[in-house]
């Protein structure tokens, strides 16, 4: 399932517009000073992310099966198998496998771990987008179940220290591995993140001066805020935005939603497809009037919806995103949005057949 201290990617604000009256202006944020547009090396690999899926709720769970899965060798086998993507997004929860202090030494056996799923993704041909996720304080979020707090003075020093050391580990792999600084800043991240997003750039570029990086805004990386991204002065970025909108369908009885979302809402309506395209609307706009690449990082229904609706939402959304030509990546492989049912060791038609059949 989509773990999130708040909701569905989505801050108390856009939710509250969601719960109302949804946002659905298609007018571009006014777009903070970008420096310079992206490189055909950023745009090639952004094509190559598109169809990706996202290997989630395992290495970004406070532990590997906290969360009930793991990444199995047959999850890497299915990679680029049978009309299945050759993209994947590899969430990784770093902070609770660091020391407490401000150099936040990386656990090397859990480094190990990394480089096997990184490192056999890559030797089967796929492009591989690694990040750093759920690091519960620099967001000011509550901890999960299984980590414990660190001075508040060293938070924003261990982000910066823990990139030091991811860029300096994979600096020798090759141009198919792309790094994500951060996964949805929100919450008291907001008004620093141009800021540590500009540092932890310029940090990784010492080591990788010319690796590809995916940056998303604030607010959950929602479309709404890529007006306030400040974009370093570097041609290497990918933009992305994450969207589960029409939210009350995609995630209508996830069980860490407070009150519990009804179940059996269908898909998709006048007023769902025009909350699905409003966002992206604004993502092409944005991508058009500074001339960086978006991907849709992240999008999917969870499994209580009923199947043939998930199936009509999963429809529209390809089509929305390809009309506009955004590259896109599905949450998540086989966990509770998943695309691939693990007791059964098959994929879900409903999921599988719109998003992945030609």
């Amino acid at each position: 399932m989509k773990r999130r201290t708040l909701l569905g990617g989505m801050s108390a604000l856009s939710l509250a517009a969601c719960t109302h009256t949804p946002p659905t202006s298609t007018q571009a944020p006014a777009a903070a000073a970008t420096p310079r547009r992206a490189s055909a090396l950023a745009h090639r690999l952004a094509r190559q992310l598109d169809r990706g899926i996202n290997f989630g709720n395992m290495l970004d769970a406070p532990t590997e099966g906290a969360w009930g899965v793991r990444v199995e060798e047959s999850f890497l086998d299915l990679v680029g198998q049978r009309g299945f993507t050759s993209a994947v997004r590899l969430p990784v929860r770093w902070s609770n496998r660091a020391s407490a202090d401000a150099a936040a030494r990386i656990d090397p056996t859990f480094f190990r771990r990394v480089d096997h799923v990184v490192d056999s993704l890559l030797a089967r041909g796929c492009t591989v987008l690694l990040n750093m996720h759920h690091y519960r304080q620099l967001d000011g979020d509550k901890l999960d179940p299984g980590e414990a707090a660190v001075d508040p003075a060293v938070v924003q020093p261990r982000f910066l220290a823990m990139w030091d050391q991811i860029a300096q580990r994979y600096a020798d792999r090759g141009e198919q591995l792309i790094f994500e600084p951060y996964n949805e800043p929100h919450g008291q991240l907001e008004p620093h993140w141009n800021r540590l997003l500009s540092e932890v750039v310029a940090r990784i570029r010492l080591s990788n001066p010319g690796r590809v990086l995916m940056v998303g805004p604030t607010m959950w990386n929602n479309a709404l805020r890529l007006g306030a991204l400040r974009l370093p002065d570097d041609e290497n970025l990918i933009a992305t935005v994450h969207h589960y909108e029409p939210f009350d369908f995609t995630h209508q009885g996830a069980e860490w939603h407070e009150p519990r979302l009804p179940l059996g809402l269908d898909c998709c309506d006048a007023r769902q497809v025009g909350r699905i395209v409003a966002p992206l609307e604004l993502a092409r706009q944005w991508r058009e009037q500074q001339g960086y690449p978006v991907v849709v990082g992240e999008f999917g229904a969870y499994g209580k919806a009923p199947a043939e609706a998930r199936r009509r939402y999963l429809t529209a959304m390809r089509r929305e995103m390809e009309q506009r030509q955004l590259p896109w990546m599905y949450w998540e492989l086989a966990a509770g949005f998943g695309v691939y049912d693990r007791a059964a060791r098959s994929f879900r038609p409903e999921v599988f057949e719109p998003l992945f059949r030609r």
